[in-house]
């Protein structure tokens, strides 16, 4: 059997493939196999008894987390099945933040890092509260128009005309506490590139249940 998301192969072990545990503990979890080769087969694993020892010890004290560490005798050699489970909350290795992807592990920097500790955490990057911002540093016009498009393509009723502004963002639940979201701000501000690399506001609405048009 190939590897696969969940699979991971390893002849010998090196206490670098505790980044693979890493990975496999915020993705969806897995399995690491100590003395396979890529296809699978046992190879044979020398001191193998001692790994079964060692290897527990290593992911508790480095990793903070508990893998099932089983040995396997067979006539082949003796391999170690490393058993990973999926965490809820986010898993380092030496400050460094791994993650399974297909039959890859990928250290997680810069945006793709920010992602996962959000969702870690339950919340999505357009969810994020932003400081320092209130409706009335939005666009009203901009709000006119989403009302006029959502009221013409039935997906906003037609007294959503005399909500106010904050009342829309209350009802497109954009905001959390006292804080508007993301969203809002890219929604709905003038200059969302102030807070949002890139970002510009493109407006659309949905003419049919697949059929979307851009304003």
């Amino acid at each position: 059997m190939p590897e696969t998301q969940n699979i991971e192969y390893k002849a010998n072990w090196r206490d670098e493939y505790l980044k693979w545990i890493c990975g496999f503990a915020n993705a969806s979890g897995g399995t690491i196999f100590i003395g396979k080769d890529d296809n699978g087969n046992v190879v044979g694993l020398e001191k193998a008894k001692k790994l079964l020892e060692d290897i527990p010890n290593k992911v508790r004290d480095v990793l903070g987390v508990l893998a099932d560490v089983n040995l396997h005798e067979t006539k082949n050699g003796n391999f170690i099945e490393i058993v990973v489970e999926a965490y809820p909350y986010p898993v380092n290795y030496k400050g460094q933040y791994h993650f399974r992807s297909g039959s890859t592990k990928q250290e997680l920097k810069g945006t793709a890092l920010d992602k996962f500790m959000l969702q870690k955490k339950g919340k999505k990057w357009d969810g994020v509260p932003i400081p320092n911002v209130s409706v009335k540093d939005l666009k009203p016009e901009t709000f006119d128009f989403f009302k006029k498009r959502g009221i013409r393509s039935q997906r906003l009723a037609e007294d959503s005309l005399t909500d106010t502004n904050e009342q829309l963002v209350e009802n497109l639940q954009l905001k959390e506490n006292i804080y508007l979201k993301r969203a809002a701000l890219l929604l709905f501000h003038p200059t969302p590139e102030k807070f949002v690399t890139g970002a510009y506001i493109k407006i659309g609405y949905f003419e049919s249940d697949s059929d979307i048009r851009f304003g």
